[in-house]
């Protein structure tokens, strides 16, 4: 019986679907089942849509206000999300706008030429540099360790230890002449000290906000460069760091 039930499955005839008739060839492939539920399911969805789009505008109170009325514009009949600014200070604004990179780079440059300069005359090793560092001296016993007399070992004046560079020994400060200085010369040194100091920070601020201007051009650059990749902003600008974005990763062949 099993046989039979075999040879009669082998023996059924295959039903195809149908084709398009030859007096409608021009019409293209026939539509069939699965591509009319796919066609209607589209249809339905999109009418669906429309349908709640009209009631919310029936329901839209006019007098209501949404930031995104402000936050977006139809530019050539294409809507945009406006570009919302970063958060600069108004000089920083004022230079972007007026100035082109090369400028800034130049300038970053002459400013960082600058503070190198003025490093070296004023010495300032000890005070740009906030790294600390360590000095290790090894010791016999504990009682070594509270007999250390760091001057004496350094052989140096008490009052120069604090010092990272610059700290004569005693055999050279005995060598040394020193010239009688009046007071009011030396108040008038401390004070051009002191405008040295100020004059070097300043320019340091400075140098610091061209390289955020800097970097901020140059990352401008590259998204008019890389307009179809879209990138993700990850971090707004401000007045110490550049904006971020992040790249979507682009496998080369």
């Amino acid at each position: 019986m099993s046989s039979w039930k075999k040879a009669a499955k082998s023996n059924q005839k295959v039903h195809r679907e149908r084709a398009q008739p030859s007096a409608r060839q021009h019409l293209g492939l026939l539509e069939k089942k699965k591509d009319y539920k796919q066609r209607a399911r589209d249809h339905n969805e999109k009418e669906a849509t429309l349908k709640l789009l009209r009631k919310r505008a029936l329901n839209k109170n006019p007098d209501e206000f949404y930031h995104h009325m402000i936050n977006s514009k139809i530019h050539r009949g294409e809507h945009r999300e406006i570009e919302k600014g970063d958060e600069f200070t108004k000089d920083q604004i004022k230079l972007m706008q007026t100035q082109d990179l090369k400028y800034v780079t130049m300038k970053r440059t002459m400013e960082a030429n600058k503070i190198r300069r003025l490093q070296g005359q004023l010495h300032m090793t000890d005070v740009v540099n906030e790294t600390p560092s360590k000095h290790i001296f090894f010791v016999e016993d504990e009682q070594e360790a509270n007999e250390f007399d760091l001057a004496k070992r350094l052989d140096t004046h008490p009052d120069l230890i604090g010092r990272r560079s610059n700290r004569p020994r005693l055999k050279d400060l005995e060598k040394l002449k020193l010239a009688t200085v009046s007071a009011a010369k030396i108040e008038s040194i401390n004070h051009e000290r002191k405008l040295s100091y100020a004059e070097l920070m300043r320019r340091i601020d400075r140098e610091k906000d061209l390289t955020v201007v800097q970097k901020t051009f140059e990352i401008k650059r590259i998204l008019k460069q890389k307009r179809a990749l879209k990138p993700k902003l990850v971090a707004k600008g401000t007045p110490h760091q550049a904006p971020q974005f992040k790249f979507k990763f682009e496998r080369k062949r």
